[in-house]
């Protein structure tokens, strides 16, 4: 009982102690903040890279993709173990392309590259991370939740609207009427023409033959003309969208460059040839992932028309799976891969963002190391205390020994002096780093203003809000590691004072 006590006195006499709580404090609180930041970050990238790809990716080695993409399938679809494995499956075409459109807001024309990629919306809808983030399906859902309704959300579709549909049959054949006078039909301001636009030598040879071949002719023919409309496309949101900041205000807002109707003009390359290919297209619906690299490059297309386009007809670039149980990815993966041999490449949805996973699980694994280093810093400071408590106490620790108390007990002592700085620093710590990691926002709202700057640039980040994930298992470890180097750091200046011989002890003082 009175190792606690004399514990609780010294924690409560010794000012300079608050230095060392203050210092593990700080340490705490700063590896939860950045560990829930991070694990927030990455686990929102996770979910939006698993949103966008497939569970298991089928692709080709080069831009010519492979044939018999749905022979393919049901292939797969006759093995036993991956029929009952796949839940659904689509074929998709890719290509780098360009896309020349004209800026709404600017009027200017804008030209950039971009990925096209040729889908089946059924098909694609079903194997996730499609349909979901049309930008028509979370207008309608964000209703849905605001007004408790339930209508039906819109389905993936390339169907455009009708009125742009019959704006241009009536532009189609007005330009095929124009063409087929003028190809007929002289211009009446032709000096060599009379004003109805006939040479004057065949006037006559038209007034007497009238009668003779009037019953003879069969009455003329309608001219050939099917109107041609542009097939419907899926635009990236950051492709129809700009963000700029208003002058006025300082905040970040988000105009129109292309919207819903507008007509686009994507250049490629065919297939087999590489000769440049092209086709204009309608804008119906807007693909928002809220990741920047799918949505600033990503333009969805019918894929019967892209196969044709790209004279790649019954050729697919990848084929996208569907699984019941993504834990059992790796055996699916293996059958596949013994399926088709080097012909094709397969891989897991991890596999294929492997890079950039990895990167960012190293960055936090080296941050969490430099973070620690701060508790170190406390430890020191610890070690430096405890030393100088030792040599003012000398007298002290020796009328304990002398008065019966072990080695083993002047050692628990400052052990559990060290142990105490270090589970209130962590209390300490813990409570203030939950407390901002919970108000991470509002926190970054205050020191925006406080600075005169954005902390969190919504113009780099594409969402509008500091992600967070508080993980209870980082927060023990980030405690125990707390508590052990107080620990650590007091086992030097404890073993020096339970060494102390008392007669000694009292005998320096």
């Amino acid at each position: 009982m009175y190792m606690v006590l004399l514990c609780w006195r010294y924690l409560k006499t010794r000012y300079l102690a608050f230095a060392c709580i203050i210092s593990v404090m700080l340490g705490v609180a700063t590896l939860i903040v950045v560990n829930s930041v991070m694990n927030g970050f990455s686990a929102k990238l996770r979910n939006l890279l698993h949103g966008v790809v497939s569970d298991v990716v089928i692709e080709g080695h080069g831009m010519d993709g492979f044939t018999d993409p749905y022979g393919k399938i049901a292939r797969i679809r006759k093995d036993p173990y991956l029929n009952e494995q796949i839940e659904a499956m689509a074929v998709t075409l890719e290509a780098f392309a360009m896309v020349q459109f004209q800026n709404q807001a600017t009027g200017e024309m804008v030209t950039r590259p971009v990925r096209v990629m040729g889908i089946d919306v059924d098909s694609r809808s079903k194997v996730g991370g499609f349909w979901q983030n049309l930008h028509s399906y979370k207008v309608q859902k964000e209703k849905n939740e605001k007004n408790h309704t339930d209508t039906a959300l819109p389905p993936a579709s390339f169907t455009i609207p009708k009125h742009v549909e019959d704006a241009y049959l009536r532009i189609e054949e007005g330009v095929e009427q124009d063409r087929f006078i003028d190809s007929v039909f002289p211009k009446k301001d032709d000096p060599k023409l009379d004003g109805f636009g006939i040479p004057e030598g065949l006037k006559d040879l038209f007034k007497e033959d009238a009668k003779e071949k009037k019953d003879k002719l069969p009455p003329p023919m309608p001219v050939p003309h099917n109107p041609r409309v542009p097939k419907g496309a899926i635009v990236g949101h950051l492709i129809a969208h700009f963000k700029f900041r208003d002058p006025n205000t300082g905040e970040v807002k988000e105009a129109e460059a292309i919207g819903p109707g507008d007509t686009i003009v994507i250049t490629t390359v065919s297939g087999q040839r590489l000769t440049p290919v092209y086709d204009s297209f309608v804008v119906t619906d807007y693909f928002r992932s809220e990741m920047s690299e799918y949505d600033a490059n990503s333009i969805f297309v019918p894929l019967d028309h892209l196969q044709h386009l790209r004279n790649m007809e019954n050729r697919g670039s990848n084929i996208l799976i569907r699984l019941k149980n993504y834990d059992e990815a790796a055996k699916v993966t293996d059958k596949l891969r013994e399926m088709f041999g080097r012909t094709l490449l397969v891989h897991t949805w991890e596999e294929k963002q492997g890079p950039l996973l990895k990167a960012i699980e190293i960055e936090k694994r080296i941050l969490n190391v430099l973070l620690f280093m701060i508790i170190a810093v406390a430890g020191f400071g610890i070690l430096a205390i405890f030393s100088m408590i030792v040599s003012e106490k000398t007298r002290d620790i020796g009328i304990l020994k002398a008065l019966g108390a072990s080695s083993g007990g002047i050692l628990r002592i400052f052990l559990g002096y060290g142990l105490l700085l270090g589970v209130v620093g962590a209390g300490m710590g813990t409570i203030l780093g939950l407390s901002i990691t919970w108000n991470i926002n509002e926190v970054e709202h205050v020191l925006a203003a406080a600075t005169g700057g954005d902390v969190f640039d919504k113009t780099i980040y594409y969402f509008n809000e500091i992600p967070t994930q508080v993980s209870p298992y980082a927060v023990t470890v980030v405690n125990i590691g707390a508590m052990a180097i107080a620990i650590v750091f007091s086992i030097l200046p404890a073993l020096r004072a339970a060494m102390l011989h008392p007669v000694q002890a009292l005998r320096y003082e």
